[in-house]
């Protein structure tokens, strides 16, 4: 069974670090580009982070620019999102999503074959 199930979410405070993991199972991650993705009930889905099959590139959009950084244990078939300096406009759902299209096309409404389930992210004093 193909799936993605992101982890590492929860409370972190203003200035502080996260560092969520996207976990494949029944495919192999290396095969599919990766994106990281966030969105709240007031927001539209927004694209932070891909990485490419092999891991060689790596692309940033908007607020995870300087802030996020993107990466992957293929050994472990784990891409993570290493988040420092977060902001209370951070706080989203953060989701996951493979697909063999390319990574600068993650703004498009129809990027991601698999996604995952999300995991919350809060960030107060």
């Amino acid at each position: 069974q193909v799936q993605l199930v992101e982890s590492g979410g929860g409370l972190a405070q203003p200035g502080g670090s996260l560092r969520l993991s996207c976990a494949a199972s029944g495919f192999t991650l290396d095969e599919y580009n990766i994106g990281w993705f966030r969105q709240t009930p007031q927001t539209e889905r927004e694209g932070l982070s891909c990485i490419s099959r092999r891991g060689s590139k790596t692309t940033y959009f908007g607020s995870a620019e300087g802030r996020f950084t993107i990466s992957k244990d293929s050994e472990k078939n784990v891409v993570y999102l290493q988040m420092n300096d977060l902001k209370p406009d951070d706080a989203a759902t953060y989701s996951c999503a493979a697909d063999q299209k390319p990574c600068d096309g993650i703004w498009d409404w129809n990027w991601g074959n698999y996604w995952g389930q999300g995991t919350q992210v809060t960030v107060s004093s």
